[in-house]
């Protein structure tokens, strides 16, 4: 049986994600980075190979239940998203001069009426989504296209925020639907996605099936010259009507003389022009272009297809509201979300998390300078790990463990959790170092308990929604970088 989703399931799910950063009981959100380690073919605990691709190449991540696992393993530091950290996108599109833009239509994709052919937009747009309908100017006002004068080039940028159909010197109808704030324009507008909200102005004015546009689809023939007004606009809303100017007994133009309310179907006839005098006029079709629920501007949100949501996430420096949980001495290569993790068996709620492990090394015997990225090893427990980062002025040695020979599990697929007062050797540099017997002790406000701490992140507890594997980022503690992930519904 034939079936669509429609755009309005779509923007549902966009409404029902955006609005679940803000409500009575939230779900909560923390943006990650992770993956420290290069991207390369390595082996697993059961000898065989696995190929993650290279740093200039990484493989697409796969929607799997060992992916998300595997997230968990090498990731650095998550952040918390807040309500101000998402809004509504949309593509954006620059206005820009001799360019075609395409006109609002309420029934692209719908059948040419009296034919089997599809109703597209002059772009080629089957969906009026996909048609190119509205611009960002140089003012950072957002118009949407209502006419685009007969698919001529549009050669005059529109401005102004009047709530009235503006139209420019080149023929083209804009209707003003909001402005991009500074706010958004820093935190919302990236090359390809632009924010989008509704005016309340603009809203307030909009008419419910106010008539805007009419397009003559045919001219017809054999009219009686002269221009004819008060012709009603037939249908289920009032008050509509219109003028027609014959020349050459065909129609010529079509005026709007009052807007009307409250159409969702909408016809200029034939017979109500000869009725009001253009006698003869035969084939004559005018197409009455239908307006969005609530009319123009009344909800830019759905009118120009919000279903898109950015989260925008700025990471500076080694920020943290207790210590430096994303560390600047090691790069990242993924780019994570995660939804209602935990954090010492809670439910998360600090700002940011580290999510590598720690070990307090002991200042005698003197530990060596461990290397970042170097395989570490403990002899006497078989445990195995990949630095993270040295922390030589507080003696913190942070690490990960993954699935993989070298950097988490021993040559015969084990792995096993680092502990006691049991050497610590670096593989690369030689470096050694003594975990710390001290029952309970702080450094660089971290607890340690007998010279180690677990990550802030639970393990595996939380729903990882989106993984991105890119070429690695490299930190500095006075490097901000501003993370912008726009979800498509």
């Amino acid at each position: 049986m034939p079936a669509i989703i429609t755009n309005k399931f779509r923007i549902n799910n966009a409404e029902q994600f955006s609005e679940s950063f803000s409500e009575a009981s939230p779900e909560v959100y923390y943006l990650g980075i992770g993956r420290p380690q290069a991207f390369a073919t390595q082996t697993r605990g059961d000898l065989r190979t696995e190929n993650q691709g290279t740093d200039s190449a990484a493989i697409t991540p796969a929607d799997s239940i060992i992916e998300e696992f595997n997230t968990f393993d090498d990731l650095l530091a998550v952040k918390k998203i807040t309500s101000s950290d998402v809004s509504y996108v949309i593509p954006r599109r620059n206005w820009a001069t001799s360019t075609v833009y395409d006109y609002y239509r309420h029934d692209y994709g719908n059948r040419i009426t009296g034919t089997t052919t599809i109703q597209t937009a002059n772009s080629g747009a089957t969906t009026l989504f996909d048609a190119t309908f509205y611009v960002l100017t140089s003012a950072r006002n957002v118009y949407k296209c209502l006419d685009n004068n007969g698919n001529a080039a549009s050669t005059v940028e529109p401005t102004g925020t009047s709530t009235s159909v503006l139209t420019t010197a080149d023929g083209y109808k804009w209707k003003y639907m909001y402005t991009l704030s500074a706010t958004q324009q820093a935190n919302f507008l990236s090359t390809d996605f632009m924010a989008v909200e509704t005016n309340s102005t603009v809203s307030s004015a909009a008419v419910d099936g106010a008539i805007n546009i009419v397009k003559i689809k045919s001219a017809g023939t054999g009219g009686s010259n002269g221009t004819y007004t008060g012709i009603s606009v037939r249908g289920d809303g009032s008050s509509g009507t219109v003028s027609v100017v014959v020349s050459g007994g065909a129609v010529t133009s079509v005026t709007i003389t009052n807007a009307g309310t409250g159409y969702t179907i909408a016809y200029i006839r034939n017979a109500d022009i000869v009725s009001a005098g253009a006698t003869g006029l035969t084939g004559a079709e005018i197409d009455v272009i239908i307006p969005p629920k609530g009319g123009h501007g009344f909800n830019a949100v759905s009118q120009l297809g919000g279903f898109f949501v950015m989260l925008n996430v700025s990471l500076e420096g080694t920020e943290s509201t207790n210590t430096g949980d994303f560390t600047a001495e090691n790069d990242f290569r993924r780019i994570v979300l995660i939804r209602n993790p935990f954090s010492g068996g809670s439910a998360a709620s600090a700002s940011t998390l580290r999510a590598t492990k720690a070990i307090r090394i002991a200042a005698s015997p003197t530990p060596g300078t461990f290397q970042t990225d170097e395989e570490i090893n403990q002899a006497t427990t078989g445990a195995v790990g990949k630095v993270v980062e040295w922390d030589a002025t507080n003696r913190i040695l942070h690490y990960i463990q993954t699935r993989f020979n070298d950097e988490g599990v021993d040559s015969n697929g084990n792995r096993t959790a680092f502990s006691g007062a049991n050497v610590i050797t670096g593989q690369t540099s030689g470096a050694t170092g003594t975990p710390s017997a001290v029952a309970s002790e702080t450094a660089d406000q971290i607890t340690f308990t007998n010279g180690y701490k677990d990550t802030e992140l639970d393990r595996h507890k939380g729903d990882v929604l989106y993984i991105e594997n890119r070429a690695p980022i490299t930190r500095a503690s006075d490097q901000t970088e501003n993370i912008k992930l726009v979800i498509e519904f």
